[in-house]
């Protein structure tokens, strides 16, 4: 049967528009904030009956949904989530009868993967190819699955406070990962003129009718499953008798961000209601961390509209948008209207509720998801549900998993909101998306020659923010360039396996990659044929050994920008002869727990010309030094006493001032393992051994690298 829908309305104006789903902003006033209208009266006779022969998920309830029959969603198996009673947790409050919907059952862990599911499939109906979205976490890793699924690239705006795990999710899903220093609704900010400035869709969250509509299956589901669990109700609860084909509970609690999980129930049982298949709709709990709670303090001072936090504090930050805008609204006339209440709880009593759940329930959830089980009891203990009544509480997400430990951090953009006191906010963030727009620029370097890729990427990044990516192999270059699409490639030709022609050739052979600029980096002597054929496809050719690093650097950034860097002769910095350019760094740190060793080292490097020489005995020490301190080059022993020294190398590889800096291990340990040594040649630049150190190639080494 076709959806009922019948029209759009505008929530902030009551414009009412024709029966578009994909309708973005109200055609009277502008505003984004657009509801769906169904003829529920249409409903046929038999509906209920119809249900039991259709699949149990999210889109069994095509009626009540936006879409065209015949329409085909991009679908992970999404809705019909458990819906579980409760026993500890009814004798712990000894009164209500509880009930939870456990969303944790979803595709990526969350009640996110309704709305994705939804948006994404719209979004793939209307053929866009890009959407960016701002979200404090569950909702990017739901849209990046979707978005993966449906072949549209995610551009994900993520506070700073976003678990790594999280973002890692993100990035093993193929989005583009950019996370901003700054506050969720600074994100959103920036994520907003990003997508203004490039001409891309913007996701409407709580706004959307897509994104809020998803939602309302929340609602559905849970009068069917406890239809089908406790049969017909004919048993007096707290708001009188039911007489109704399908069971309304009482209550429906959920803890709360932007809002649109509770807006979309609240419309799914006001449909149902109006239909006549619920006696009741329920009374809304909202919950809020105490750090973030705009709605609770607007709703206990009894205001129509929220005052936002500016300044989020709270340990749980995926509930922490401190701006709710009109969801607020419309949360609180359905208080006024049908009852219910807004109540904050403390991180703590989260917490406290999530081991309690777990230990008890069997239930292992992820914070925000406890903040709905303290803010049950929060209800209960004001008095707000009473003995008798039936509360089904939102479990929204599900705790962190081992996988998402899979991917480094290097596929994850920072970016810092710039906040001079100089600048007004327009500039602040003008400036953020210039610097942005550079550092979503990205190069791939294909090489087998593991010195070639890191000079050649770390020369580039000390000229332009651009994010660089290394393949030493070329099956893992063509993947890297399948799956990251880059603005521009650099190849060597001489490789095992795949060479560098074969590369090309697969490279511009596929009509995703075709287009991309391939620059030719290699030692290899060509024949008159061989350069025809690279004359076809690439873009240029660079031997090894005749050109500077600079020249490289300039042919690179003229590719994907409109000018080019100034060289080096233009800029007036003087730089040594070097295969790829050179770069002089005066500063490196030993970091060597026994003294007399260290301070050997130190006296050693001090008999290069211009280098000074900072010597610290423990891991804490060094990464309290490059902290402060910019270092050119880093000798480290792998036997320290507080952290070992290939923690330190992991952690000195995610810091920023220290993720490409040169660092060279000299270490007693001569019977190194094969597998210690393969583990640290992707991190370090070389390995030495102090028993057979020979100092003058040693020293030789250590200005090579200081030079380039």
């Amino acid at each position: 049967m076709p959806s009922l829908l019948s029209g759009v309305r505008c929530l902030a104006c009551g414009e009412r528009m024709a029966p578009d789903p994909y309708q973005s902003t109200c055609v009277a006033c502008g505003s984004p904030w657009l509801d769906a209208l169904y003829d529920v009266a249409g409903l046929p006779s038999d509906w209920l009956r119809r249900l039991g022969g259709r699949e149990a998920d999210l889109w069994r309830y095509e009626e009540l949904l936006p879409y065209a029959a015949g329409w085909e969603p991009v679908s992970l198996g999404e809705g019909w989530t458990p819906l579980i009673r409760t026993t500890a947790t009814e004798r712990d409050l000894g009164g209500p009868e509880v009930w939870i919907k456990d969303e944790r059952q979803q595709s990526t862990g969350s009640f996110k993967d309704r709305q994705a599911a939804s948006a994404v499939s719209a979004l793939k109906a209307n053929g866009v190819r890009d959407v960016v979205l701002a979200s404090t976490g569950n909702a990017a890793a739901a849209y990046a699955a979707y978005c993966a699924r449906a072949g549209i690239k995610l551009w994900a705006f993520v506070t700073s406070s976003v678990p790594a795990e999280k973002m890692r999710e993100l990035a093993l899903y193929d989005a583009e990962v950019i996370k901003v220093s700054g506050t969720y609704d600074q994100a959103k900010g920036v994520a907003a003129r990003f997508a203004q400035r490039r001409g891309l869709h913007l996701d409407g969250g709580a706004k959307a009718i897509p994104c809020k509509e998803s939602m309302k299956t929340v609602a559905f589901e849970i009068a069917e499953q406890l239809t089908r669990r406790i049969g017909a109700d004919r048993t007096p609860t707290g708001r009188g008798v039911a007489h109704s084909p399908w069971v309304a509970p009482d209550w429906y609690v959920q803890a709360v961000s932007g809002g649109i999980g509770p807006l979309g129930v609240l419309k799914g049982f006001g449909e149902l209601y109006a239909a006549g298949l619920i006696d009741r709709v329920p009374k809304i709990g909202v919950i809020q961390t105490e750090g973030c709670c705009p709605m609770v303090r607007a709703w206990e001072a009894g205001l129509d509209e929220a005052q936002p936090v500016d300044q989020p504090d709270s340990l749980i930050t995926v509930l922490a948008t401190g701006d709710p805008g009109l969801a607020y609204t419309i949360l609180k006339r359905a208080t006024d209207r049908d009852g219910g209440a807004m109540v904050s709880v403390s991180d703590g009593e989260a917490f406290r509720a999530m081991r309690r759940v777990a230990r008890s329930e069997g239930l292992s959830m992820e914070p925000a998801s406890s903040v709905a089980f303290a803010g049950l009891d929060r209800l209960v203990e004001l008095g707000h549900i009473g003995e008798g009544e039936r509360v089904v509480v939102n479990c929204s997400g599900h705790t962190f998993s081992a996988e998402k430990y899979a991917l480094e951090d290097r596929y994850i953009l920072n970016l810092s909101v710039k906040s001079r006191q100089a600048m007004r906010p327009a500039e602040g963030l003008a400036t953020t998306l210039e610097e942005l727009d550079e550092r979503i620029t990205s190069v791939a370097i294909i090489d087998d020659n593991p010195y070639d890729s890191r000079l050649m990427r770390r020369f580039l990044k000390t000229h332009r923010q651009y994010r660089v990516f290394e393949a030493n192999s070329s099956r893992d270059g063509l993947d890297l360039v399948r799956q990251r699409r880059p603005d521009v490639v650099l190849l060597d030709l001489m490789m095992p396996e795949l060479d560098g022609f074969a590369v090309l050739d697969a490279i511009k052979s596929d009509p995703a990659t075709r287009r991309i600029p391939v620059v030719i980096v290699s030692a290899k002597t060509l024949t008159q044929p061989e350069r025809d054929r690279l004359d076809a496809y690439a873009e240029s050719v660079w031997q090894k050994g005749s050109f500077s690093a600079s020249e490289l650097a300039d042919h690179v950034v003229g590719l994907v920008e409109e000018a080019p860097i100034a060289s080096a002769a233009e800029s007036g910095v003087a730089q040594p002869p070097h295969a790829f350019g050179a770069q002089v760094r005066d500063s490196v740190l030993v970091v060597d727990d026994y003294e007399p060793e260290a301070r050997l080292l130190r006296r050693l490097l001090e008999t290069l010309p211009g280098v000074r020489v900072l010597e610290t005995h423990s891991g804490s020490e060094a990464l309290a030094v490059v902290e402060q301190t910019p270092v050119g080059l880093i000798v480290l022993d792998l036997v320290l006493p507080d952290i070992g020294g290939e923690r330190l190398l992991a952690l000195l590889r995610t810091r920023a001032a220290t993720e490409d800096t040169p660092i060279v291990v000299v270490t007693a340990m001569d019977d190194m393992g094969a597998d210690l040594r393969a583990r640290l040649a992707s991190n370090v630049d070389s390995i030495w051994s102090k028993s057979v150190l020979d100092r003058s190639s040693f020293l030789t080494h250590v200005q090579a690298l200081l030079t380039r």
